[in-house]
């Protein structure tokens, strides 16, 4: 009852809600964000949804407009370069996901789940589909966030999404959701340029965002 109903109820609710109270944050980050580079606040960029369906993704731009795109962040010389000042803070406090909170009113998104994936992360959704991560709505925060996040290697990322698919519950998201906010407060399994930092495998989950909001 619960996966099939009440989680989709909390998300609508807690995302509606939450849009409300920060809708005055977001609009000053979305200020800064273009005063420090003139241009679109927001980028969007293809994620892989529930059953393996493309959706867009919404992001505050954290990078530069002329930051080569379509690159993934880890494959930027020296990507800290292409940086704003403001990304840097928006990255580390994870602010830059705010947007997906309109992902989740649409459906796209859950408030917890595996994070969606690229649509060219072949090798991490191939390793999604052994656990049926695949399966379920992704989210906003995911059991493999709150053990890692860019840390992690793509095996290892993978079997967390799928412990979590097992067991989705209430008090898995609940507990999922506290540790999510212990780990901004630290700002800690950020690293920026790359994911998976003991092997350097190509799991990112940031591609090169300096792509504008799409009309």
């Amino acid at each position: 009852m619960y996966k099939h109903f009440f989680k989709r109820l909390l998300d609508i609710l807690v995302s509606a809600i939450t849009i409300v109270l920060l809708a005055l944050p977001m609009g000053i980050i979305a200020c800064v964000i273009k005063k420090e580079d003139p241009g679109p606040a927001l980028f969007k960029q293809k994620r892989v949804g529930q059953h393996k369906r493309l959706f867009s993704i919404y992001k505050f731009r954290s990078m530069r407009l002329d930051t080569p795109k379509d690159v993934p962040t880890h494959l930027l010389d020296n990507p800290e370069q292409y940086l704003l000042k403001s990304g840097r803070f928006l990255r580390k406090s994870s602010l830059d996901e705010l947007p997906q909170l309109f992902n989740i009113i649409k459906g796209d998104m859950s408030i917890i789940g595996p994070r969606p994936a690229l649509w060219n992360q072949d090798d991490l959704i191939r390793e999604r589909d052994r656990y049926g991560a695949n399966d379920v709505v992704p989210g906003l925060t995911g059991w493999a966030q709150v053990h890692g996040r860019d840390e992690l290697e793509i095996p290892v990322k993978a079997k967390l999404d799928g412990e979590y698919t097992k067991n989705l519950s209430f008090a898995m998201d609940v507990r999922c959701f506290i540790l999510t906010l212990k780990s901004v407060f630290k700002g800690s399994g950020v690293v920026e340029g790359g994911t998976g930092t003991l092997n350097k495998e190509h799991d990112n989950d940031v591609k090169n965002d300096s792509a504008p909001l799409e009309k």
